[in-house]
């Protein structure tokens, strides 16, 4: 579903991602961790087509991403990114309901299927007390469930997320991470999300890619990613510290 070969990408003279090749099969739940500044949500983006490489090749659902046009992707992967600022008054109806732009009529807008769906992944997702406030007023944690539901509502079949848990508390973590493991084993969505907390991403992934300075330098089952000796040599730190639930 997802496929990297070969993938460079640079930021001025600097290597943000340095000769990554990845495969993401359909189905498959994947959590990409690492340090700051390894390269994650570089990946993410490259993924999204939303950076070129500058060397290399990405594919979408056996399609290059560089062909796609951005409805094109749109249909083949949602995206929930860290929290954008909303320029505008927006309700989280609305929010939740851009998730169907790719799919819309271009003439004749939302048809009921749609409707559906924005309904259906607001229900999914939890968030339908928040109904009729304006989405800049939430607190962060319920505007990061609200693109939660918005990536829900458009139905693609690879789901991307960076950092889907960062302002929520444990409670909301925990329901965030069922449901996306839920996304993934009933409806079959591919999932790649970029997750700091190492925990939930043993307990809740079976596979790990760990991005060390633009580099993958494992890729695998959570106890053998985060061996103790390659947590004290990639991330710094005692591995006694790390509280991991594989």
């Amino acid at each position: 579903m997802i496929r990297l070969d070969g993938v460079t990408v640079l930021y001025r003279d600097r290597a943000a991602l340095r000769d990554v090749t990845l495969q993401v099969d359909a189905g498959e739940r994947v959590a990409v961790i690492g340090p700051n500044g390894a390269g994650k949500s570089t990946l993410l983006r490259v993924v999204a087509g939303l950076l070129a490489p500058a060397a290399g090749t990405v594919e979408l659902a056996g399609m290059p991403v560089a062909r796609l046009d951005r409805l094109a992707v749109a249909r083949r992967l949602a995206v929930v990114p860290q929290l954008p600022t909303l320029p505008f008054a927006t309700t989280v109806e609305e929010v939740v309901a851009l998730g169907r732009l790719p799919h819309e009529h271009p003439i004749r807008g939302m048809r009921p299927g749609d409707r559906a769906a924005v309904a259906a992944a607001i229900e999914r997702v939890g968030v339908g007390h928040l109904l009729g406030r304006d989405a800049r007023e939430l607190s962060l944690g319920e505007r990061q469930l609200v693109l939660l539901a918005m990536a829900v509502a458009q139905g693609s079949p690879v789901l991307v997320l960076d950092e889907p848990t960062v302002h929520l508390d444990l409670r909301h973590q925990i329901e965030v991470m069922d449901l996306v493991g839920d996304l993934n084993a009933r409806d079959g969505t591919t999932i790649l999300a970029v997750l700091h907390d190492l925990g939930l991403a043993a307990h809740f992934f079976p596979r790990l890619v760990l991005l060390d300075r633009g580099r993958i330098v494992a890729d695998g089952p959570p106890a053998e990613v985060l061996a103790p000796e390659r947590i004290r040599e990639v991330f710094g730190v005692d591995p006694e510290f790390v509280h991991l639930r594989v």
